[in-house]
């Protein structure tokens, strides 16, 4: 195989693969807890409650850490809301987090805030949360 046939077959592979996580992106199947593979409650990857007042139930595919997109149910299962950890230093020094996945198109409002750490990502990071409807918020309060 010649270095141009090799370099043009592994960019179609890529294009191809990257069609493929579009594809299964499956919006609707997100909507209710739990979302299905690759996704994983983040309790059972890591030392964290099953609900955190504020977040919900959070839900990540291990490959997409350490910025995610979590899936952050409320108490019904529904989901409510995105979340993004991006650690600061990764930032500071370059990192970009493009193309992130969401849960679900509609977003009613954001919240950016600084966290010092927690388990599963243990440096300080930036938590921007996409909530998908106007009650949400109140929800994962709860």
């Amino acid at each position: 195989m010649t270095p141009m046939f090799r370099k043009i077959a592994l960019v179609s592979a890529a294009t191809m693969l990257g069609a493929c996580a579009a594809v299964a992106h499956d919006e609707p199947a997100l909507m209710q807890a739990p979302p299905g593979a690759p996704y994983q409650q983040v309790s059972e990857l890591v030392p964290l409650p099953d609900y955190i007042p504020g977040l919900g139930a959070l839900w990540v595919d291990p490959a997409t850490l350490p910025a995610g997109p979590f899936l952050a149910y409320d108490r019904d299962g529904r989901l409510s809301a995105t979340v993004y950890m991006t650690p600061l230093e990764a930032l500071r020094n370059g990192t970009a987090y493009d193309g992130l996945g969401i849960g679900a198109h509609n977003v009613s409002s954001v919240d950016v805030y600084h966290n010092a750490g927690h388990p599963g990502v243990d440096v300080p990071h930036a938590h921007v949360v996409l909530f998908h409807d106007e009650g949400a918020r109140a929800r994962l309060a709860e």
